[in-house]
């Protein structure tokens, strides 16, 4: 009999649990669907977003192929020089035909093209391409005997410290800027600089000849 009693009281209990539940999921009802529907929207939002990224990124890769395919061929089409030009815009890699089309002047000894160039570019972000184009900016100012604002420049560059570029290419770059402006002892202080902080950079090797050279001149 016990047995039997203890059977019917959890029975009893199952029983009224599932009541209960079934009470709560009707008085709830329109809570539970308006959750539903919210957490629906918000999965179809993420996989929206994630939808349209990859589309845009798609778009992004084949723009940077169109410039680099035209920036090959600039020297033997010149046409191409207004077709970069169209291409480049605030996009992250359209900026890139703008870096293409300042080297390409800069190459040519068109110092004053290839500044305007890079002043269509936008500043933002502050990825690898803009302190790419800094770095083209501060050599143009270079080759125009512009030294004190090249310095400027790498400086500035310096100070931010950036993940996105080499600081060994900045300082080596800054190096030569101080040697053609005649400051040897300072360029001499950048070039070891290089070689003690970035020892198994690519610039390291060009840094300990440039080293020798000057210290021979002494």
């Amino acid at each position: 009999m016990k047995r039997i009693k203890r059977k019917q009281l959890k029975g009893d209990e199952l029983v009224t649990t599932i009541s209960k539940l079934l009470r709560f999921l009707q008085e709830r009802t329109k809570q539970i669907v308006t959750l539903m529907v919210v957490i629906l929207f918000v999965i179809l939002a993420f996989a929206g977003n994630r939808f349209i990224k990859a589309r845009q990124n798609k778009k992004e890769s084949h723009v940077l192929g169109q410039i680099f395919s035209l920036g090959s061929e600039l020297n033997s089409k010149p046409e191409n020089v207004q077709k970069l030009e169209e291409l480049g815009g605030s996009g992250r890699f359209s900026r890139v035909a703008y870096i293409v089309l300042a080297t390409h002047w800069m190459e040519k000894g068109e110092l004053e093209k290839a500044e305007a160039s890079l002043e269509k570019m936008n500043k933002s972000p502050k990825d690898i391409f803009y302190y790419q184009a800094q770095d083209l900016l501060a050599q143009i100012h270079s080759k125009q005997k512009n030294y004190d604002k090249a310095i400027e420049i790498y400086q500035k560059i310096e100070e931010e410290d950036p993940k996105e570029y080499s600081l060994a290419v900045i300082l080596f770059n800054r190096a030569e800027v101080l040697e053609e402006k005649g400051e040897i002892e300072e360029a001499l202080a950048f070039y070891k600089r290089v070689q003690e902080e970035f020892p198994q950079a690519y610039y390291s090797f060009d840094a300990s000849q440039k080293i020798r050279e000057l210290e021979a001149k002494k």
